[in-house]
């Protein structure tokens, strides 16, 4: 071969190859739709990260391909803590959470073997994200814009992580209270305005100082307050707790974070907790008070600030609240007996405004002196209740006490005011219990002749065929004494020996509601309406089935509207109305209330007429009492004319 033959040589290969690609491609399907490449003649395979309905492989040229979501169920991608997957074209990527970063820098990767992602700490960066009156606060996954101390959002203004914008507070006001002329109390009240006129935000300390300072002071030397009535005392005392706990809650907020305990000369204690992060639980204690309060019962706070709880005793403003009466719930009190006092007074607060509806309750631990209790005393956990006027009263609403022991009380309590430790004196309920075992019993009775009325109705609707009513009453003065007088003295005995100290409730003489006991009553009740019901029922169909068999007459017709009338008075009688009740609840409880009054109070009036005025052996038995009293008056009167007759008889004739 020549050397220009071997120069043609690769052109050649050249043409060859081309010439066997393009026969190649024209084997292949044309008709593949997007996303996909031939795979022979007749089929054609999706790209990856797409699919079709019929599989991967696509042999009909309506077939398409889908993309693949790897981000959505059922796949199962995972790009680990704090990423995010992201689905692409074909593909996907993980990206790190707001508020995350990689590592390395950045947010992409791939899968969970590359996540690296942490916590941004975006308050470090350059450009500060808060406003210049707010500082940044870092949290996980993102910040928080709070204001400075001493400083609130401006109302209406955006309350967001980035958007927070705050003005400077200032000395809240204190007003006195209207209608009291106090000498005493209007220096105090001077030496507020002071203080208020020369506060300072970085003197918050020594403000709160000097204002518990004062409050003690008026306190320990009330000097013409003690003159005051006792009700002007109390609108006095209502004043002091609610400015003093009103200001503190400001004066808090400009304190850097951390505890403050203060304590003045007299022994007025402020106890103080300023947190910029919540936790699970906090515990105030002082000498004589602890307050446990767990955080997460506290509904979070709206505005931006840090979390403050507070706890304020003050022992000289019992010298005020002397004679100062319980809510009216507590009828029972003694009249005439003042309550005493036991431990100081103390106020407790929150940096949120609402603290009236707690999810759990907060617990008080009291400590105070010795006490014995004697007949009729009780020691109460109470809290100082403002009324719309602006004085108050001691009320047991939302609080209960856990336990006493000489000298400390445990108290649970649903909402934050003013609370202390009272000692009741109650009457001495032994009369009421008596009168409340005695209804119970009474009650019990009456309902079991109910029911023996019941079965004495079916027995004898059932006899209605054969009257044999000698074996009939022999069966029934068998039951009637100890079925209507043993069994509720029986039930009576059982209760009293159980539980006796629930006979007679502070409000009424009658059996307690708590733990049950109120069914030792409702039980038989509505076990004997049951009776009672089937009783008046199979009897009503008895007469039914009687009467459609008698002829039509007159006398018939007539006697069966007695019948009718009677059978339908004893739905009365046999007490079934009384279930009216059991039914006073909800929103008909007061129509259901005046139904059982009006209805039960009938009750008398249809015994009157079923077994007196109706009664043929009754009418019978008033017809010979009148037949006899009407003999014993002629009779009568035929005596006295006889001895009117018999003396004229007896005279001389003298006419001759």
């Amino acid at each position: 071969m020549s050397s220009r033959d071997l120069r043609l040589l690769p052109s050649l290969c050249l043409l060859l190859t081309l010439s066997g690609a393009g026969s190649q491609k024209a084997s292949y399907a044309p008709w593949c739709p997007p996303n996909s490449t031939c795979d022979s003649a007749t089929t054609c395979r999706c790209d990856p990260g797409f699919s079709s309905p019929s599989g991967e492989i696509i042999t009909s040229p309506t077939e398409f391909c889908d993309e693949i979501n790897e981000c959505a169920p059922p796949a199962t991608v995972s790009c680990g803590k704090f990423a995010d997957c992201q689905n692409a074209e074909g593909s996907y990527y993980c990206m790190c959470s707001p508020g995350y970063e990689l590592a390395a820098g950045g947010k992409r990767f791939r899968n969970e073997s590359e996540n690296t992602c942490q916590d941004v700490n975006e308050c470090s960066l350059k450009q500060n994200p808060c406003h210049n009156t707010t500082h940044c606060l870092n949290t996980v996954g993102g910040y928080k814009c709070r204001c400075r101390p001493g400083w609130k959002p401006i109302p209406g203004s955006p309350n967001g992580p980035n958007n927070t914008v705050c003005e400077e507070m200032s000395f809240p006001s204190w007003t006195r209270p209207s209608g009291v002329s106090s000498q005493s109390l209007s220096r105090f009240f001077d030496k507020v305005q002071d203080l208020g006129r020369d506060f300072k935000p970085d003197s918050a300390h020594y403000t709160i100082k000097n204002l518990t300072w004062e409050v003690d002071e008026l306190l320990e030397t009330p000097g013409d307050l003690e003159n005051l009535s006792h009700s002007e005392q109390h609108c006095v005392a209502t004043n002091l707790l609610d400015g003093l706990e009103n200001v503190l809650k400001v004066l808090s907020k400009f304190l850097p974070k951390g505890p403050l305990t203060l304590r003045a000369r007299a022994g007025t204690d402020l106890s103080l907790d300023v947190m910029e992060q919540r936790v699970r639980e906090v515990t105030l204690g002082q000498n004589y008070t602890r307050m446990l309060l767990k955080w997460d019962t506290e509904q979070e706070p709206k505005d931006s600030d840090p979390f403050v709880v507070g706890l304020v005793s003050i022992p000289g403003i019992g010298k005020l609240l002397a004679e100062a009466a319980l809510h009216e719930t507590h009828k029972s009190l003694q009249w005439g007996v003042s309550s005493i006092l036991l431990s100081d007074v103390n106020s407790a607060f929150l940096s949120n405004s609402d603290t009236q509806k707690l999810s759990s309750p907060v617990t008080f631990i009291f400590s105070h002196h010795p006490v014995t209790l004697g007949p009729g005393q009780k020691v109460l956990c109470v809290f100082w209740e403002h009324r719309k006027h602006g004085c108050g009263h001691w009320a047991t609403t939302g609080c209960r006490t856990v336990s006493t022991e000489d000298t400390n009380t445990t108290c649970h309590c649903t909402h934050l005011s003013s609370f202390a430790v009272l000692m009741a004196q109650y009457d001495v309920q032994v009369l009421c219990t008596i009168i409340a075992g005695a209804l119970h019993y009474l009650y019990l009775a009456a309902f079991a002749w109910m029911l023996l009325e019941g079965l004495h109705l079916f027995l004898t609707a059932r006899n209605l065929t054969v009257v044999n009513y000698s074996s009939m009453r022999r069966r029934m003065k068998k039951l009637m004494f100890p079925v209507g007088y043993g069994v509720p003295a029986l039930i009576v005995a059982i209760s009293a020996a159980s539980r006796p100290h629930l006979y007679g409730t502070s409000a009424r003489c009658w059996l307690h509601p708590g733990k049950g006991f109120i069914w030792s009553f409702l039980g038989p009740v509505c076990a004997i309406f049951s009776v009672n019901l089937a009783f008046f029922l199979m009897t009503f169909w008895i007469l039914k089935n009687k009467l459609s068999s008698l002829n039509n007459d007159v006398s018939t017709l007539q006697n069966t509207r007695m019948l009718t009338f009677k059978a339908t008075a004893q739905l009365f009688i046999l007490g079934c109305t009384w279930c009216l009740g059991i039914l006073q609840v909800g929103p008909a409880a007061q129509v259901m209330a005046y139904l059982f009054t009006i209805i039960n109070s009938l009750q008398g009036v249809f015994i009157f007429l079923v077994y007196c005025l109706l009664s043929q052996q009754v009418q019978e038995q008033y017809r010979k009492w009148f037949i006899g009293i009407r003999r014993l008056r002629e009779e009568s009167e035929m005596y006295t004319l006889s001895s009117r007759v018999l003396p004229d008889a007896s005279k001389p004739n003298l006419v001759n």
